[in-house]
C-alpha cells in the first residue's frame, strides 16, 4: 500500500490558495490510487513549537541522559519523523510570505532535521536517511517570482529536502494571485491542468 502525507503550511489551513491546491492533488490522487493511505499534517492547526535552547538541547542529549521533558520533546521530534519515513509520497501546499516559508514551516523542519536519524555526518559530508520519496509542493504566491532572485523557497526547499535524502521533487507554481482577477484565474487555471497531469 502507498502512503502520501500530505503537509499543510498556510496559516489559513485550508482556506488558503496554497492548500486548496494541494487537497485537489490529493484528492485526484486518491481516485487513481484507491488503494492508498493518506496522512495529512495542517501546520496551522497542529502547529509545531519553535525551536528554543530547551528543545535543542533535548536532540542534543544522549538518551540515557534525558529527563522526562526532555524525552517528551523527543518523542514528538520521532512522531513528526516517523511520518515521513512512513510516506512513499509528500504533497505540500506552500505560500509565500515576505519573500520566505512560513515560519510554523521552519519549526517543523527544525523538529524533523535530526543527526543521526534524518540524516548523518560522514567523512564525505552529510547524508541524508530519506530515501526513495516523491515530494510535490504547490506553491502559491500573490506576485511573480518562480525563476527571479526573489525565490528563495524552492532553493531552500529543495536543498533542505535533498539533505535529509529526498531529491525527487516537483513544484506546481500557482503566481500572481494579487495582480488581477485574470491573472489568478489564469495562474489557478494552469495550476489545475498541472494537477490533471501529475495525479493521474
Amino acid at each position: 500500500m502507498t502512503t502520501l502525507l500530505q503537509i499543510n503550511t498556510s496559516l489559513f489551513s485550508d482556506q488558503g490558495q496554497s492548500s486548496q491546491l494541494a487537497n485537489q492533488f490529493v484528492r485526484q490522487w486518491q481516485a487513481s490510487h484507491p488503494d492508498s493511505a493518506v496522512v495529512t499534517r495542517d501546520l496551522a492547526s497542529e502547529p509545531v513549537p519553535h525551536l528554543d535552547a530547551q528543545r535543542f538541547s533535548a536532540f542534543l542529549a544522549a538518551p540515557e541522559a534525558r529527563s522526562a521533558e526532555q524525552q517528551a520533546i523527543v518523542d514528538y521530534s520521532d512522531a513528526l519523523i516517523r511520518e515521513l519515513q512512513q510516506a512513499d509520497v509528500i504533497v505540500m501546499g506552500l505560500p509565500l510570505y515576505n519573500f520566505g516559508v512560513p515560519s510554523q514551516l521552519k519549526a517543523y523542519i527544525d523538529h524533523v532535521a535530526r543527526n543521526g536519524v534524518t540524516f548523518r555526518y560522514t567523512e564525505n559530508g552529510p547524508e541524508g536517511l530519506l530515501r526513495n520519496k516523491k515530494v510535490y509542493v504547490f506553491a502559491a504566491r500573490g506576485g511573480l517570482y518562480a525563476g527571479t532572485p526573489l525565490d528563495t523557497q524552492s532553493d531552500y526547499i529543495r536543498h533542505f529536502l535533498a539533505f535529509i535524502g529526498i531529491d525527487d521533487v516537483e513544484f506546481v507554481y500557482a503566481e500572481g494571485l494579487n495582480i488581477s482577477a485574470d491573472a489568478k484565474d489564469a495562474a489557478l487555471n494552469k495550476a489545475h491542468d498541472e494537477i490533471q497531469r501529475l495525479a493521474a
